[in-house]
């Protein structure tokens, strides 16, 4: 398989550490794009280097499904980020690595993302994004470690506000100058008592319109999903909530909740996860859905009914693409692709993940598996179960996983895309205000440019008694804007050599733009700059002297404005 295969040029070109201490120049825990990013460029400015992930596989996402880059703008993107898509180009230019397809009917199609000419490709296989990674770390000098999770009840030592030390569960211990967390989950940042939120502000809070409870639907006509909330994530008008129909006494359906609380007003919940399938129509590498262990028919109850309400103009207007199914597969190389949530009920798992962010690693396992269940529950449905229509069925057949892209036999992925958790609280919060332009900070180490783009939160109650979706929101039109060095950094009085890229000081509105893979490289990548700064300047890192950071991010291709 093509994943055994770069996962062994990796194990063999960048040994993992042994032994029970080890001090490097800069630590980096995760190996997310974002931490590869950052240990990529800490090799580059000189220093010794450490990137530390927890699993078997580096690239988090982009290397887990996320094949479809939300870009926003491309020239947005420097650095080793561009350097990134440019690989998956020159990776993509070997006729050997298309298996499946021609290039040429891949390019042509039209829904590439890559233009004519153009020296990045933004689409690609899980297993292209892992070779070009694998390349690029093994052209550095970088200790990777595999399979050591921090500590996170007494893993951190701190003296006088600096993390000396982190300790695995292993017992290794790892000692840094300065520590970077690249996780999607902020457990160095926590586990250092740095202050952090879960959840949704309020609008009031930051002086936002787009944050905090969003259940905006007045009515359940047409008109109003449409322009309200979005009519290709929400149900249709008169799906009712109750496990017997029109019954309240029979109780809700699963991940039902009664109230979605007052609009505008914050709360502990976060926007749905899911996996990004990578699927195929190439019956030589299918692997046909299978129903899981455990499948219960009532906790897709709510798919049939939101079918049975395809009456009348409805039925033609709820489609995507010319069609049904409740998913969107965008095309990526060698006849896969990338699958995300698409309709009211789709692979977004609602009310299911709240308590991942601060969950233990056995407890956060339990929801990942959750969460597999659930998905393959819903495909094996959407396949076969006879209450699906038989166009959506026989269209769903033709799917499955894909026998060459992870290493499971039942070709799931493991990684669970964590579209938020944690985020820092520093002396610089990103806001709406940033998105739109309102409010520019006067350090900025690199730039977003993708809409706010929160995915639904919650499943309700409507007033006229029928169920709808909570939190979507999407917002786009703005231009690209720069992102503070003082939102990756902590206070100053919580720690002192702690850059954090992904879990950033943001709203949830906020982070919504921003918490794209190519963004977290460039952030992966400016906090290394950064790091690698405090250490020549011997300085904090909320003292690194900014105009030195913003001309060694010019000189290596970031773009910060």
């Amino acid at each position: 398989m093509k994943y055994i295969l770069c996962f062994a040029v990796l194990l063999l070109s960048v040994q993992p550490t042994s032994g029970q201490s080890e001090s490097y120049d800069i630590v980096i825990y995760g190996g997310t794009s974002s931490g590869i990013a950052a240990a990529i460029q800490s090799s580059r400015m000189g220093k010794s280097v450490l990137l530390i992930e927890p699993s078997h596989r580096i690239g988090g996402l982009t290397t887990g499904g996320l094949g479809q880059t939300d870009i926003g703008n491309k020239q947005a993107i420097g650095g080793i980020s561009r350097e990134f898509y440019e690989n998956i180009k020159r990776y993509y230019d070997d006729p050997s690595n298309w298996n499946w397809q021609k290039r040429s009917d891949y390019l042509d199609d039209g829904q590439t993302r890559t233009r004519e000419n153009e020296n990045s490709m933004w689409t690609f296989e899980p297993s292209a994004a892992l070779s070009v990674y694998t390349d690029m770390i093994g052209k550095e000098k970088i200790t990777l470690a595999y399979n050591e999770r921090l500590n996170r009840k007494s893993g951190v030592q701190k003296t006088a506000g600096r993390i000396r030390s982190i300790t695995m569960e292993s017992g290794k211990v790892f000692i840094g100058d300065i520590f970077i967390d690249a996780t999607y989950e902020g457990d160095l940042m926590a586990t250092a008592g740095v202050s952090y939120t879960i959840g949704r502000e309020s609008n009031n809070q930051y002086g936002e319109t787009l944050n905090g409870v969003q259940a905006n639907i007045k009515n359940t006509s047409l008109s109003g999903i449409v322009s309200r909330n979005g009519f290709n994530h929400n149900f249709l008008p008169g799906v009712d909530p109750y496990v017997r129909k029109g019954d309240p006494t029979s109780g809700l359906l699963p991940n039902v909740v009664d109230k979605p609380g007052l609009e505008g007003d914050g709360d502990k919940k976060i926007q749905a996860y899911c996996f990004r399938m990578c699927l195929t129509d190439v019956p030589e590498n299918r692997v046909p859905f299978k129903k899981p262990d455990g499948y219960r028919e009532i906790d897709y109850e709510l798919l049939f009914r939101n079918y049975e309400a395809r009456t009348g103009p409805i039925r033609d207007m709820y489609s995507y693409g010319n069609s049904l199914l409740p998913w969107i597969n965008s095309p990526m190389p060698n006849r896969k692709t990338d699958t995300n949530n698409k309709f009211g009920f789709s692979t977004d798992y609602m009310g299911r993940n709240y308590e991942y962010p601060e969950a233990s690693y056995e407890e956060r396992e339990k929801i990942v598996i959750d969460h597999q269940n659930y998905q393959m529950g819903l495909m094996w449905t959407l396949a076969n179960h006879p209450k699906i229509p038989k166009e959506v069925r026989d269209e769903a057949s033709r799917w499955g996983t894909t026998k060459d892209e992870f290493e499971r036999p039942d070709g799931w992925q493991q990684q669970l895309y964590i579209r938020e958790a944690r985020r820092m609280l520093s002396d610089y919060v990103m806001t709406q205000n940033n998105c739109e332009g309102l409010h520019i900070p006067n350090d900025p180490i690199g730039l977003a440019a993708y809409g706010m783009d929160s995915h639904h939160v919650q499943r309700y109650i409507d007033a006229n008694g029928f169920v709808q979706n909570e939190g979507n929101v999407e917002a786009h039109g703005f231009k690209p804007y720069p992102i503070s060095y003082k939102s990756l950094v902590p206070k100053k009085e919580e720690c002192t050599n702690l850059i954090v890229p992904v879990c950033l000081s943001a709203t949830h509105i906020a982070f919504g733009s921003i918490r794209m893979e190519p963004v977290f490289m460039v952030l992966g990548q400016s906090a290394a700059t950064a790091a690698s700064l405090a250490i020549d300047t011997n300085s904090t890192v909320q003292d690194v002297p900014y105009l030195q950071l913003a001309a060694a991010l010019l000189k290596d291709g970031q773009r910060i404005k």
